[in-house]
């Protein structure tokens, strides 16, 4: 099965970081070949060409609607909403959408969210919770790379 790990976020707003540093930190750990990552400030259409050909995807972000520290795997789906826009940038259902619009599939899709709590200008430096937060979300992807 071939994967696709897309981490994103603002590598100079702290804990907004979270999900391009966990991506960086996979690809310094070593993925298995059928794993592919990509680190993104933001997400772009261009993504969708890369994702429909795949089986699975997963997204890594941080959330500040979870508590500092702490992490939420949820499967995603496409949203129908995606066909009326093409802005800067993207979610990812609506990624998801475009890809079935495209090219009549999406691949199975996760979001991964860490909570953060500092979101102040700190280039590439997480707080504490957002370290924690890293930690936790590399143990619950492990998984969804080998299912």
């Amino acid at each position: 099965m071939k994967i696709l790990v897309i981490g994103y976020g603002s590598p100079i707003r702290g804990d907004d970081a979270l999900g391009v540093l966990v991506a960086d930190r996979l690809e310094q750990d070593g993925v298995p070949e059928h794993v592919t990552v990509i680190a993104r400030h933001i997400l772009t259409a261009e993504l969708v060409t890369e994702m429909s050909a795949v089986q699975r995807v997963i997204f890594l972000d941080a959330a500040i609607d979870l508590a500092p520290g702490t992490v939420r795997c949820q499967r995603l789906t496409p949203t129908a909403r995606a066909a009326s826009s093409m802005a800067h940038f993207l979610d990812p259902q609506e990624l998801l959408g475009w890809c079935t619009a495209l090219y009549g599939h999406a691949p199975e899709s996760h979001l991964i969210t860490g909570g953060g709590a500092s979101f102040d200008y700190a280039d590439y430096r997480l707080s504490p919770a957002g370290e924690f937060a890293m930690t936790a979300m590399l143990a619950e992807i492990e998984p969804l790379l080998y299912a």
